[in-house]
């Protein structure tokens, strides 16, 4: 799946999948857990966090 693809089924742009890709954007709750629903995976499995 590209980016492109991925981000037209979160309702997000190419560039803001990029940028969560590489850590430089963290998503909102809201989109954290619909790019979970795509992959069919808990939000837990997608994204972790840390505070360091």
């Amino acid at each position: 799946m590209t980016q492109t693809e991925l981000g037209k089924r979160v309702g997000v742009t190419r560039q803001t999948i990029a940028a969560i890709e590489q850590g430089r954007y963290s998503p909102s709750l809201e989109v954290a857990y619909r790019l979970a629903r795509v992959f069919g995976k808990p939000i837990e499995a997608v994204f972790r966090w840390s505070d360091e």
